[in-house]
């Protein structure tokens, strides 16, 4: 309803409403007037009947102002100065308030009850506001899979995701297209092809074999060759080389479609932008230098976003999305069993190279040498290896799909 009382006094719309009665004036363009619609205005003509002296269009309220207590009011400009001094520190990747995570923290760190208008409107009074800005043309956000299982968008994002530490961290994510449950997330100071087979092991063990994996044109995922040139012509194009993450995807029959374009990879990257925007903002204020700590709070944020938060897409909270489809036999994901003739989980989320066994029943790797039992000389070997947490990797020596030795080698003497 319009505020008459703030634009026009009680004499000026009386004199309109006994004008109207007298058929002086017809209604539309007293509404015009008055900026009212047609319910407004016969409500206003029904109240001047019943008390032509009183009639009033002065508001007077009803209940208290309600006023929130001291405390809070400074908790929150506590928070919307951090807020600025990030916006404004060119260093770190935020450029917009977020005062639904201001509200959050009010109530978490200060266990303060506030609203977020009531926040919004002290950003606006103080200067703590930024216009939208315009959307530019987006990618479809529609669900174009109709099971879980059915395509893992799997990326990775490099950004300062602690600004106290100085230093950029790799953000590995997997999240499931259909529920878009977040799989797995983990922080890494150097993004590697063995951190990437990790993921989806653990992913695999976890859930089991989906159908395909959603990924960019990364090298870590796939060779791509450049074009010829007048100096240089190229034997080996695209997809002509495997790489060692293709190579665990070929293992398990996972099928691999390319992301052609950044937009194509949104459905990932807005839950990068959700984590971004809520890690970065609670790094800042726990003043977080350690990526074990960063990772408990990403651990936290993950677990808000898979069992709390209601997608914007899909209208529900991923887990609860995730669970219902398996439920209702709407999963493709598969039991993982290791296929004959490879043993163990290590022979299939590993990292593979061949060398050929000398005359000594010896081969080399970055200058180390090693002995291999049962070898038969100048036959070709396949190094399954598989890097462990405590700086030790396990080669598994395969040949002629028979394993004829396991031996260790320190990660740092096989370069990995």
């Amino acid at each position: 309803m319009s505020q008459l009382h703030k634009k026009f006094t009680d004499s000026q719309v009386k004199e309109l409403i006994e004008r109207y009665l007298k058929g002086d004036i017809e209604r539309k363009y007293i509404q015009e007037i008055l900026g009212i619609g047609k319910s407004r205005f016969f409500d206003i003509v029904k109240e001047y009947r019943k008390n032509p002296d009183g009639f009033s269009v002065q508001y007077i309220r009803k209940t208290k102002i309600r006023r929130i207590p001291q405390g809070i009011e400074e908790n929150i400009m506590k928070e919307l100065k951090i807020e600025k001094e990030l916006i404004e520190n060119s260093d770190i990747p935020l450029k917009h308030y977020n005062y639904s995570y201001v509200k959050d923290r009010i109530e978490k760190e200060y266990n303060q009850k506030v609203s977020l208008p009531t926040i919004i409107n002290r950003a606006k009074r103080y200067d703590f506001y930024l216009k939208k800005r315009p959307k530019k043309a987006t990618h479809d956000h529609e669900v174009l899979t109709n099971y879980v299982g059915e395509l893992i968008q799997h990326d990775t994002s490099v950004h300062l995701w602690s600004p106290p530490a100085n230093e950029k961290w790799y953000l590995i994510t997997s999240l499931d297209d259909f529920s878009r449950f977040m799989l797995y997330a983990v922080l890494l100071k150097k993004e590697t092809s063995w951190e990437h087979i990790f993921a989806a092991q653990t992913v695999v063990l976890q859930y089991g074999l989906p159908f395909s994996y959603y990924v960019d044109n990364h090298s870590i995922f796939r060779f791509v060759q450049g074009r010829d040139s007048l100096w240089r012509k190229h034997y080996k194009l695209t997809d002509e080389v495997d790489t060692q993450w293709k190579q665990v995807m070929n293992d398990c029959n996972i099928k691999i479609p390319y992301a052609l374009s950044p937009q194509a990879k949104g459905k990932i990257e807005r839950p990068y932008g959700w984590l971004q925007d809520r890690l970065v903002r609670t790094c800042v204020r726990e003043n977080v230098t350690d990526i074990k700590d960063a990772q408990d709070i990403l651990n936290q944020e993950v677990h808000r976003y898979n069992y709390r938060q209601v997608h914007s897409t899909t209208q529900e909270v991923p887990y609860f999305r995730f669970q219902r489809a398996i439920k209702e036999n709407k999963s493709l994901f598969r039991e993982f069993k290791t296929k004959p003739p490879y043993q163990s989980v290590k022979d299939i989320f590993c990292l593979r190279i061949n060398r050929t066994i000398d005359s000594y029943r010896k081969i080399s790797i970055n200058n180390l040498q090693l002995k291999v039992n049962n070898a038969t000389p100048r036959e070709t070997a396949t190094l399954r290896i598989y890097p462990m947490d405590n700086g030790i990797s396990e080669i598994r020596f395969w040949c002629n799909n028979k394993l004829i030795d396991v031996q260790k080698a320190k990660n740092s003497d096989l370069n990995i």
